[in-house]
């Protein structure tokens, strides 16, 4: 039995403009407020003492590594990602960026836009391209059903619309 861990699918590359703002306001918010503000907190704890039981100095290097990953994670995300403007070819296509509303097999109706791995939001109704849905949505058309395997069982969509928003 290998002690690897399983490696992960490769993420697509791909994030609307609004999407990398976001990651890249995150970036200078850590970079620029978080952490000079931690590296402060654990100064002053690590002043204090013994710090073998110093919670906040040892609660504080800790987060201090989290955010230092997560800055280097976006920093290595940021400069890999391209930004890919929604195209409205005028043709009803589900592409990247497009929003597109469904209605189930209940006539329940729900809307996603179709975005990047870095900017999932479900309940801002955004999911990825590489999800089970996003990816068997794109390419398809206005008034096709799309089948998606879940766990509990397929799923059917009908596409009601598909727009385009700036």
């Amino acid at each position: 039995m290998s002690r690897r861990p399983t490696p992960r699918p490769p993420r697509s590359a791909c994030i609307t403009a609004a999407g990398r703002q976001r990651l890249e306001q995150e970036y200078q918010r850590l970079w620029s407020v978080e952490r000079p503000k931690l590296a402060r907190e654990v100064g002053e704890a690590a002043a204090l003492g013994d710090r073998s039981e110093n919670a906040e100095y040892i609660y504080g290097k800790k987060r201090l590594r989290e955010i230092d990953s997560r800055l280097e994670f976006l920093n290595r995300r940021l400069e890999e990602l391209q930004v890919i403007a929604p195209e409205d070819r005028g043709d009803g296509v589900v592409r990247f960026g497009a929003w597109v509303e469904l209605a189930a097999g209940d006539g329940q109706r729900v809307e996603y836009q179709i975005v990047g791995p870095d900017e999932i939001e479900v309940d801002a109704g955004r999911i990825s391209m590489d999800s089970p849905l996003g990816s068997a949505l794109l390419g398809k058309c206005h008034g096709d059903e799309v089948t998606v395997r879940r766990p509990k069982g397929d799923a059917v969509f009908e596409i009601i619309a598909v727009r385009y928003r700036g």
